[in-house]
């Protein structure tokens, strides 16, 4: 395997990891969602170049998009939040209310 996949498969490890430790701010976990879909991205991106596939060359496209979107979601829903509540901790948040 060549250093340039393993380099990504740890970069998106390491976001995963830290999604799933470091979950008390929201304003970090939607920056290690964010660092996990770079990693995608730039890996769809060099598959879909080593493979010379036309019908491949859409899917690092569609991953930027789900990114963009995603990171939309989260920043609005970070604004909303902090404002409520005055900060981003997680645990302050009760789900059961509507």
């Amino acid at each position: 395997m060549p250093l340039i996949y393993t380099s990504l498969i740890t970069a998106f490890t390491l976001s995963l990891l830290g999604a799933l430790m470091f979950r008390s701010h929201l304003m970090s976990t939607l920056l290690c969602l964010e660092g996990m879909m770079l990693a995608i991205f730039v890996m769809t991106s060099m598959t879909t170049l080593s493979v010379h596939n036309s019908l491949s060359f859409m899917l690092p496209i569609i991953i930027l998009v789900f990114a963009a979107c995603e990171a939309a979601v989260g920043l609005a829903l970070l604004v909303m939040i902090s404002n409520s509540y005055g900060n981003d901790y997680v645990q302050n948040l009760n789900l059961l209310q509507c």
